[in-house]
């Protein structure tokens, strides 16, 4: 669409229309008849000017003249009218003559009065009147009325007389009035008119769910021809499926599927209604997809995915189920399923399969079924998720030093108090705030992890562009992010525990990530429950520059890196490294003593270079820890930690297994966590290792919990609690 360039033009005075005027001492609207002229500048008194319009006179007759200059351009008259208190419903009446006119090119492109109601407070107030409109030319002048109701809460009323868009041509308005008029009758018309819409809706959606019943009795499925075998019309398309911008009707091996391919920054989908029988409380939606060359747009959600909107009987958008969603290419065809809770008022599906905006791939879809399913499992599960909603909010606390812990020092291999006892930190990973900034769930899991799980330290994986503000889902510059992290902070160091902040970030120390920690430090220096853990993960670079920095290159083997976006891993090779003593050193410039805490190399899983040579150096502040991660495919625990262990305190800040295999490391590899995880705890308890377990939450494997009602789960999160309420764990032998 051309744009739309509208022509307003304010007098000062919007709001004084309500005094009595003399053309029509009842009427709303002053010199409504265009006949006063008191300051004799050519205009009528109290109407704004339009570029567009002219104050014509005619056989001592006087009233305001539209004109379209130019085909599609927006030509409007805007006034505001004050509606008194107690005002009900108006009457709108007036003199119009149309001529020339040439409609735009929709249907709504025409010679109209656009009426819209605001509140005292200028926001839009529902349900506006319906736009006086004329798509033609009248016969001479014509008298129009209308009159209609004004919501409550409505104090002003927007009057747009315009030509809207239109080809060409010419409106004339004079006798302008808006008054007071009883609301009793529109009332009465207005319910009226309501039912009757309501009573064919229903006996029209009766027709539509008993046909969807008979369909979904022979054939099993909602959709029809979901398998895109079906073509009657022997067209190059098949049976009930529109065209998309950029699609095609495929067959290979005999076998029809609808592709879908990207045009980079577009919206490319297919749109399909499906009704829905009576008495249908829940859906599945099952089908199979190929995903290949799939680049993503610049937001987050733009990526393949079946965007889902259940309609009601009024044709009205209801609450719309989660979009199913992939982000990477698949191995070849896979089958994907989708289940959904379905409101008694919903009529129809809309499905769209689309390439949302992304910026290249291909989407192949096919045997798409759409079947009613038991809704117990997700009555129960939504069930669940409420009450975990309400349970999640943690009241504000403010900051009491008095309950704080003793800030820690380094002394030896171990981390004591400012009394000298020594301090075992035993915690668990708060994940979340590291992947969507707005997540406030991450409080109540501080909160949990401490009083119920026995934890003394939480750790707390971050982003320093969403400390900032720079993501998509934030609009204000990272100030609710700083302060859910803030909230943490205080919450656990009211309690006595202690918390480590990880910036999450992965390869190697950047310029960016000692710039923050400047900025993080200089605002929590010597805070004495603060530890900070300067970067996650480490991997694809030699000791030396881990150390002092150097050229970082793009790694030749692949790695574990599944879970990083292809921007991630670009940013993350070929740049220079300032190496981490540069972020030890840069903590220290804020005169923060804290204890900084620095992950070794191949994924914070090899410590062994600390005791070669290419341990840190830290002169003024509290001492440095050395951070380890292992998890159920990594071996040689000895080698890659306990040398270092024996002369620098280690903190494990990320460990844990999962009973569901990771897709980017060998099965085969990967140990049952019944047998590893306690092993593990009995290696860190041994050796007294300070911990946290990753994660204490329900989608980060290896997860610690099942749910948000914080259930362990039996082969990890257990073990776990269990380790925190200080139980003994054998170590039977080291891997």
């Amino acid at each position: 669409m051309r744009s739309v360039k509208i022509l307003f033009a304010f007098v000062a005075l919007l709001y004084g229309n309500s005094a009595v005027v003399a053309d029509n001492p009842q009427s709303l609207i002053s010199n409504g008849n265009f006949e006063s002229d008191s300051d004799t500048n050519r205009w009528p008194d109290g109407w704004p000017r339009v570029d567009d319009g002219t104050w014509v006179e005619e056989a001592g007759n006087r009233f305001l003249r539209l004109r379209s200059p130019e085909a599609g351009k927006m030509v409007m008259l805007y006034r505001e009218i004050a509606i008194p208190e107690g005002v009900e419903a108006i009457e709108f009446s007036w003199r119009q003559r149309i001529t020339g006119l040439k409609v735009g090119k929709n249907s709504w492109f025409d010679a109209r009065v656009l009426l819209e109601f605001l509140d005292a407070d200028r926001n839009k107030v529902a349900p506006n009147p319906s736009a006086p409109a004329s798509r033609k030319d009248t016969d001479g002048w014509q008298q129009r009325r209308t009159a209609f109701l004004v919501p409550e809460g409505a104090r002003t009323l927007k009057w747009m007389p315009c030509l809207f868009q239109v080809a060409a041509g010419t409106f004339d308005l004079d006798d302008i009035t808006l008054q007071r008029t009883d609301a009793g009758p529109l009332r009465a018309a207005a319910a009226k008119a309501a039912a009757e819409r309501l009573a064919k809706q229903q006996a029209s959606a009766a027709k539509r769910r008993e046909k969807a019943a008979e369909l979904l009795a022979e054939q099993g499925t909602l959709i029809l021809n979901g398998d895109f075998e079906s073509n009657t019309k022997q067209s190059d398309w098949p049976d009930h499926w529109g065209r998309p911008k950029s699609g095609s009707w495929i067959s290979e091996a005999g076998n029809h599927f609808l592709r879908l391919d990207a045009v980079a920054g577009e919206l490319v989908s297919v749109y399909r209604t499906v009704d829905i029988p009576a008495d249908v409380q829940a859906l599945e939606l099952s089908w199979r997809q190929r995903v290949t060359g799939l680049q993503k747009g610049k937001l987050p959600w733009y990526d393949a995915r079946i965007m889902l909107d259940l309609i009601g009987i009024d044709g009205k958008k209801l609450k719309q189920p989660s979009p199913p969603y992939t982000q990477k290419d698949t191995d070849g065809w896979v089958r994907r399923s989708s289940q959904f809770l379905v409101p008694p008022e919903a009529l129809s599906l809309a499905l769209m399969p689309s390439l949302f905006q992304v910026q290249a791939g291909r989407l192949d879809l096919d045997d798409l079924t759409l079947r009613p399913v038991d809704p117990a499992p997700l009555l129960a599960k939504a069930k669940q998720r409420a009450a975990e909603i309400a349970a999640r909010h943690v009241p504000f606390e403010k900051p009491d030093q008095t309950k704080w812990p003793s800030q820690l020092k380094v002394v030896g291999n171990r981390v004591h108090d400012v009394d000298g006892n020594e301090v075992w930190l035993q915690g668990v990973n708060v994940g979340g705030l590291e992947t969507l900034p707005h997540d406030r769930q991450m409080i109540k899991s501080a909160v949990v992890a401490i009083d119920q799980w026995k934890a003394n330290v939480i750790r707390v994986p971050m982003k320093e562009s969403f400390w900032y503000g720079h993501s998509p889902y934030q609009k204000d510059e990272g100030k609710e992010y700083r302060e859910i992290i803030d909230q943490i902070i205080t919450l656990a160091a009211n309690r006595g525990a202690y918390v480590v902040i990880d910036l999450h970030r992965y390869r190697a120390p950047k310029q960016e990530h000692a710039d923050f920690w400047v900025d993080f430090a200089t605002r929590y220096k010597n805070h004495p429950a603060l530890l900070f853990d300067l970067l996650n993960e480490p991997h694809g670079i030699s000791w030396k520059v881990w150390q002092r920095g150097g050229r970082v290159e793009t790694p030749d083997a692949v790695d574990e890196s599944a879970f990083l976006s292809d921007e991630e891993k670009r940013k993350n090779s070929g740049f220079e490294s300032i190496g981490m003593q540069a972020m030890v050193d840069a903590v220290r410039s804020t005169g923060a003593k804290n204890i900084v805490i620095a992950g070794g190399i191949f994924w914070c899983n090899d410590l062994s270079g600390i005791t070669q040579g290419y341990a840190l150096q830290d002169p003024t502040g509290n001492g440095i820890m050395y951070s380890w991660h292992t998890y159920n495919w990594h071996t040689d625990w000895e080698a890659k930690v306990l040398a270092t262990a024996a002369k620098h305190p280690i903190l494990l800040g990320e460990v844990g297994a999962d009973i569901n295999k990771m897709n980017f490391i060998p099965a085969d590899a990967q140990e049952d966590p019944y047998t590893w995880v306690p092993d593990m705890l009995g290696f860190i308890q041994r050796h007294r290792l300070n911990w946290t377990g990753w994660c204490f939450h329900p989608k980060a494997t290896p997860v610690m919990i099942s749910d948000w009602s914080y259930t362990p789960t039996p082969f990890w999160g257990q073990f776990a609690k269990e380790a925190l309420s200080g139980k003994p764990f054998e170590l039977r032998r080291t891997r």
